[in-house]
């Protein structure tokens, strides 16, 4: 374990991929192969030993801290003479399109809900709350979808303060990525669990400028998954390509268009949408927050973790 700059002070531990593995030696995987297939997103290669070397000493940690966070409560209720009852841990987990952070949520829902005092686990997508296409269309937002304007912010915020508030019952709405847009009067229903998941690419943002809260404030632990930006655009054509092949060939799908094309042309049309529209707002939004989270996951061009910053306590 040593610092993440050489040169110069930082506020995080750089860990490297068989140090960070040997943190939880003893625990043993809760996942089937056949589990972890059904976790995977397009293009991530997430297999066993990845889970054990990384993802398995990730859920540990994240549980020391949602016990120290009860901990912190009944200390705190008990200094107050109350009978406040506890309230959700809440993550974030941020990072580009196509890094592979939607896997990394899904991943530690089901990892969390294996220890016994976290059983109830919860994963809401940040996709929800962008605004209709409709509504993005009106405000001349389309080419701009997943940039922070995008989203209905306060709607979002108003969710999360919800939950961090202990209400019974939170609704959010629900995102088709098969028609690409807000599905009316289907929502999400989040009863009080343990733990929430937020899983969005601009949940880590700070405050705007004047200085109102913002979601990242409300968050108990937060994950950002990096990686080179050249090998995410890699990973995002691949991705593309292979969705061209797949979902996009169902006749229902917003991206239906693209299924006629060749793959020089399908490539073509993925690094056009990747240097208009995903690169930049990486470059401009998402990988500005990295350094205000909890914990970093570094990924190599294979796709695999090589290193985790964690920030010091």
């Amino acid at each position: 374990m040593h610092e993440s700059a050489q040169a110069q002070p930082s506020p995080f531990f750089e860990i490297d991929r068989a140090s960070w593995a040997e943190l939880a030696p003893s625990t043993q995987l809760p996942l089937t192969e056949t589990e972890l297939v059904q976790l995977r997103g397009l293009g991530d290669r997430l297999d066993t030993h990845e889970v054990s070397d990384v993802y398995l000493p990730l859920s540990r940690l994240i549980n020391l801290y949602a016990a120290g966070a009860r901990n912190l409560h009944r200390s705190t209720t008990a200094f107050l003479h109350g009978r406040n009852p506890s309230t959700p841990f809440v993550i974030g987990v941020a990072g580009s399109v196509a890094v592979g952070k939607s896997t990394t949520a899904r991943l530690l829902r089901e990892l969390l809900a294996r220890w016994d005092d976290t059983p109830r686990v919860e994963l809401v997508t940040t996709d929800g709350f962008l605004y209709s296409n409709a509504e993005l269309a009106a405000r001349g937002l389309m080419e701009r979808k997943g940039f922070p304007e995008s989203y209905d912010r306060r709607a979002l915020l108003r969710f999360v303060t919800n939950v961090k508030s202990g209400v019974e019952e939170v609704r959010a709405p629900f995102y088709s990525h098969l028609s690409y847009d807000i599905v009316p009067n289907a929502e999400i229903v989040v009863r009080r669990p343990d733990i929430l998941i937020v899983e969005g690419l601009n949940v880590l943002q700070p405050p705007d400028q004047g200085g109102r809260l913002a979601v990242s404030d409300l968050f108990d632990f937060t994950v950002y998954v990096d990686a080179r930006t050249s090998d995410i655009e890699k990973w995002y054509v691949e991705r593309f390509l292979s969705l061209q092949r797949g979902a996009f060939t169902n006749p229902q799908s917003y991206f239906h268009r693209y299924a006629s094309l060749t793959e020089p042309q399908a490539i073509e049309r993925a690094q056009s949408i990747w240097k208009s529209i995903n690169e930049p707002n990486l470059l401009q939004n998402v990988l500005p927050t990295r350094a205000r989270a909890s914990l970093v996951l570094r990924k190599g061009s294979n796709h695999a973790v090589s290193s985790v910053l964690l920030r010091k306590i």
